[in-house]
């Protein structure tokens, strides 16, 4: 009874982990992209992170085997490969454009989106609470944007592109995660990142600017260095809750991120004024975060229900 309770206790600890490195993550790379762009900062990312867990399976012997690498699963790679490199480079463009807050916000439409895909492609079904969920996710980002709808929907400005290249982040992490859904039967998840690392490296190298990072200063050198970890550290902090806890309480846990991106920029303000300001959001707005939020949490649960009915 008490090694259950202790794995809760720790499988809630590595979810709260996961949703507060993810949220402080957009605040380290809005300073990274002062200097870098989209691009240079996501092959700095994925080459660490490719090097890392490359370093841990070697040592633990468990390298990807090469029957991974067939020719049954290379469409499958190739797909994921894509959506994964999609994903980081178009949040990266998308967050150049947005204050961080609302990048958080719209990217929560990810998990909703591997459910409209799973319905599409695995003949899944949506219930009550994951089609309340969706309801109140969906009017959460409206009331959100409240006051910007007739910018967004009136002009393509930089705010509007933004929120449209976050939105196309969300639909290639879904298309990320429901290719992965397959390739995860023949190989490991830290063996398949480890995969999709390295061709995430190899893809970008031409077109990054790796001499850009000798123009950061002592903070963007640092928040490139978090970002990097981060890359590392939440993937294994939220493979390790899924190992150990129910799917639906990590997921519920995660989706508590935009709360913690929301509190770091009141940090960063007030730390490091010069390069951050305070957001012009309106108390309709931080409603429409809260049901965002709460959407996410009760579609989580909606998800653990449907699976074990």
């Amino acid at each position: 009874m008490q090694t259950v309770v202790v794995r809760h206790w720790y499988g809630f600890g590595l979810s709260l982990l996961t949703a507060v490195l993810w949220g402080m993550l957009p605040v380290a790379l809005k300073l990274c992209l002062e200097v870098m762009d989209a691009i240079s900062i996501t092959w700095y990312r994925f080459s660490a992170a490719a090097l890392v867990v490359g370093l841990m399976l070697y040592k633990s012997k468990a390298l990807p085997p090469l029957r991974a690498i067939s020719r049954s699963n290379n469409l499958l790679i190739a797909a994921a490969a894509i959506g994964l490199i999609a994903n980081y480079v178009l949040y990266l463009q998308g967050l150049d454009y947005l204050n961080p807050e609302t990048a958080q916000v719209v990217i929560q439409l990810a998990p909703f989106l591997l459910m409209v895909g799973g319905i599409l492609l695995y003949k899944e079904r949506f219930n009550r609470l994951e089609t309340l969920g969706a309801l109140i996710l969906l009017s959460g980002l409206m009331l959100f944007f409240n006051d910007r709808l007739p910018v967004l929907f009136s002009s393509l400005g930089q705010y509007t592109l933004g929120v449209i290249l976050v939105v196309i982040a969300a639909i290639t992490w879904a298309w990320y995660a429901l290719s992965q859904k397959v390739l995860l039967k023949a190989v490991t998840a830290k063996q398949l990142t480890l995969i999709l690392y390295c061709a995430g490296s190899l893809v970008l190298l031409p077109f990054a600017d790796l001499s850009s990072v000798i123009q950061l200063n002592s903070l963007q050198v640092f928040a490139l260095l978090f970002c990097c970890a981060n890359t590392v550290v939440a993937y294994g902090a939220f493979t390790e809750a899924l190992n150990i806890w129910h799917a639906s309480k990590v997921s519920a846990v995660i989706a508590l991120a935009p709360l913690f991106t929301f509190t770091s920029m009141e940090m960063a303000v007030w730390v490091w004024p010069a390069h951050f300001s305070a957001s012009d959001l309106d108390k309709w707005a931080y409603i429409g975060a809260g049901m965002v939020m709460l959407g996410s949490m009760l579609a989580a649960a909606g998800k653990a229900k449907a699976q074990q009915a």
